[in-house]
């Protein structure tokens, strides 16, 4: 079924309970999903000890290379 078809039988069935149960049929858009951006995400305590603790490794593998090199 393609979108075409899809919309001529809603608009087919929309019509129908108009004319049978004297209802009334709303048409509305979707609401679209919340766009994500990370970037405006305020880090947590746990991302900020996180990158603190990726920070104290890469310096400590830094130290350690450079003593190798020694």
């Amino acid at each position: 079924m393609t979108k075409e078809q899809l919309r001529i039988e809603l608009e087919r069935q929309a019509q129908r309970y108009q004319d049978i149960y004297g209802g009334e049929v709303t048409t509305y858009a979707a609401k679209t999903e919340p766009e994500r951006k990370p970037w405006r995400k305020k880090a947590t305590l746990q991302d900020r000890v996180f990158q603190e603790e990726l920070q104290k490794m890469e310096k400590e593998k830094a130290r350690q290379e450079a003593d190798a090199q020694s």
